[in-house]
């Protein structure tokens, strides 16, 4: 049967993900495809899915013990822990419920508070690690959302869809931006700019806040699809909370947020400044160490973790290089420039769903670099556009880290993540791929 070589490319990954056209399937691509039909399905909890490829990916010789479960001790995990703890505080004290109760006198409906949070989400996360940031804003959200009677479920994916897309906004947004500037300098090409990321990554995120409050928020599931967890959960009335504990969590919280601002400043790393913060919590009876505990969610943990474990046993074994240089080997001798950009693009949008943004630009960047060369066009470009579709993990609860933390937290399912995660890759690669070759020319 004759493919039509456009379709080369994707057919390529097709072979990896299944043995489709006769590509053997190996332990980690079998692992793959299990991992990607079981989140879909749902048939069991997706942490058990996540913990079962981990075992497995260990069992089959893919990754040794400490590699397989490394991602309980990641450094967004303890980032979670900590934060998880922070944001119980804030919310069982009533704080978050007292700042609801002025940003909705600002915010007199559900659409005007989703286009604040979204802007006020992709801003802060543009400076701030993604993740921290909304694991921050979670639970403010929350309180609002208590006070307001507005649905949740409405407001927690806008906000960490947010979260990634103002990571592009600086250099120092995302893990993956400076991945590719690293890159970029080490082969002596030159270096981005502070804001070069922010050319295209703000106006996706302001074309994205626009999609979901006119057409988009149609996408958005309206209720849960199974009970949520209660992350964060409290009383009503908070009538009896002393005042000097309300004002120790938000004391606290304000620090911690400062101290992520000052990350290099300070030298004290993200997950050190929440722990600190949940352990004052905790020492000054703000939050008792039950309250804590019970406060870490441990599904989200449990997936991240397993997640991560096919992300490395991905790098480990060549499977995402393979499907990388399938794709770039079918592009042919002189492939035309706007046929390359879509090809990358498209590739890390795929692979970015599957695996952390950080991995796929770590994967994705030294392929860039090297076709770069070979077909004589901008590395800036090739890696602009490998840096802007590693960041559209909308699709998947696995995507990126934030996506993780309110899928338990808001009784999200799989399929809900695939209804409103993929309408917005389209607007935001359309956004992407008119702007890119007009900033950065091949």
């Amino acid at each position: 049967m004759y493919n039509p070589p456009f379709l080369h490319p994707f057919l390529g990954i097709l072979h990896v993900l299944g043995g489709i056209y006769g590509y053997e399937c190996n332990d980690n691509s079998c692992f793959l495809v299990f991992a990607i039909v079981m989140f879909a399905w749902e048939k069991i909890p997706l942490s058990i899915t996540a913990m079962i490829v981990a075992v497995g990916l260990h069992l089959s010789g893919v990754l040794s013990a400490k590699e397989a479960f490394a991602g309980f001790v990641d450094p967004n995990v303890l980032l979670f822990m900590g934060m998880f703890v922070i944001g119980e505080a804030f919310f069982a004290t009533g704080v978050a419920v007292g700042v609801g109760n002025v940003v909705h006198k600002f915010a007199k409906t559900e659409t005007s508070l989703l286009v604040a949070v979204m802007m006020i989400t992709g801003i802060l996360s543009g400076f701030l690690s993604n993740t921290g940031t909304a694991a921050v804003l979670i639970p403010v959200i929350i309180g609002i959302c208590k006070k307001s009677g507005f649905k949740q479920t409405k407001l927690l994916m806008p906000l960490v869809f947010a979260a990634a897309m103002g990571g592009n906004i600086s250099l120092i947004g995302a893990p993956g931006n400076m991945i590719a500037q690293a890159g970029l300098q080490q082969a002596g090409l030159g270096s981005f700019g502070f804001f070069d990321y922010g050319l295209v990554g703000l106006p996706i995120l302001i074309v994205g806040t626009i999609f979901y409050a006119t057409i988009g928020k149609r996408f958005l599931p309206d209720a849960p699809s199974h009970q949520p967890d209660g992350a964060f959960e409290g009383n009503d009335d908070y009538s009896h909370v002393p005042s000097w504990k309300k004002w120790t969590a938000a004391i606290v919280l304000i620090l911690t947020v400062g101290a992520m601002i000052f990350e290099k400043q300070l030298g004290v790393k993200l997950y050190v400044s929440a722990w600190i913060g949940a352990l004052v919590l905790v020492a000054t009876n703000v939050i008792s160490e039950t309250a804590a505990v019970k406060s870490i969610d441990m599904k989200t943990i449990m997936l991240f973790a397993g997640s991560m474990a096919l992300g490395d046993a991905m790098v480990k074994t060549g499977t995402g290089s393979v499907i990388a240089d399938l794709i770039v080997n079918s592009l042919g001798a002189s492939p035309s420039p706007i046929v390359v950009l879509v090809v990358i693009f498209v590739l890390g949008v795929f692979m970015t769903n599957f695996m952390s943004n950080t991995a796929t630009c770590a994967l994705l960047v030294p392929i860039g670099l090297s076709l770069a060369s070979q077909l004589g066009f901008d590395p800036k470009a090739v890696l602009a556009a490998i840096v802007i579709a590693s960041s559209l993990a909308y699709a998947t609860p696995i995507g990126m880290p934030a996506n993780t933390m309110v899928y338990n937290i808001a009784g999200y399912s799989f399929m809900d993540y695939v209804k409103a995660g993929l309408p917005l890759i389209v607007v935001s690669s359309i956004v992407a791929l008119i702007l890119l070759p007009i900033l950065f020319p091949f």
